[in-house]
């Protein structure tokens, strides 16, 4: 059965879902170290004035060389309830919000200490309300390299634009009438649009999603 490794991220957008649910097993790579304008602590929806980064704070800032399960977020900062007042805003109209609200706001109300926390249980929600099985293990050390029949998610990097992730498939997508359609943005906008019928979207658009994000 196919097996990747990935980074622990929060939210992560449509194209590592495309990935993730067809492994049996995805190594959650938690010795890796933290890196700067990666997904590792970012992620982003489409906004009425262009795309919107949500960023977790960090203590010591973003350019630390910490292992990702040393790495703790700065809480003094409002930024869970920053994150949820967005999330409201430009969702608050979509199809299926209101069908997700309650217990997504959970995630946004429980304080976390660690960002690897926070990441898994946006992880461990996505997987629960996408009906995603993949196995969980945590890799035992940090490997540069891993075995050509694991799929390495943990190089990939957030790349927006029609120019640089051409061909990506579209939905129904909030202010796109006004900005025109963001390709691969965090998952929770297809989520929000195609609420019950997400994976069968991602499935269907499996190829399509992969060819444009990965060979693009």
């Amino acid at each position: 059965m196919p097996q990747a490794v990935s980074s622990i991220i929060p939210f992560p957008p449509i194209s590592y879902w495309s990935v993730l649910s067809a492994c049996d097993t995805v190594y959650m790579d938690d010795k890796e170290h933290f890196e700067k304008m990666s997904y590792r602590n970012r992620y982003y929806i489409p906004g009425a004035n262009g795309i919107i980064h949500l960023s977790v704070p960090l203590i010591n800032g973003r350019n630390q060389r910490a292992v990702m399960k040393d790495i703790k977020i700065f809480n003094k900062e409002r930024w869970q309830l920053q994150h949820w007042r967005s999330l409201v805003s430009v969702y608050k109209r979509s199809p299926y919000f209101d069908h997700y609200e309650n217990s997504l706001e959970k995630l946004f109300i429980t304080e976390y200490h660690f960002l690897a926390d926070f990441n898994l249980a946006t992880i461990h929600w996505l997987k629960e309300n996408l009906a995603v099985r993949f196995k969980e293990e945590f890799a035992e050390t940090y490997l540069e390299q891993y075995d050509e029949t694991i799929t390495d998610l943990r190089s990939v990097k957030p790349a927006h634009g029609k120019n640089l992730v051409p061909g990506f498939p579209q939905y129904v997508q909030m202010f796109s009438e006004r900005n025109g359609f963001v390709p691969d943005m965090c998952v929770l906008d297809l989520l929000f649009s195609e609420g019950p019928y997400t994976m069968k979207w991602i499935t269907g658009n499996k190829s399509q999603i992969l060819n444009s994000k990965f060979q693009g």
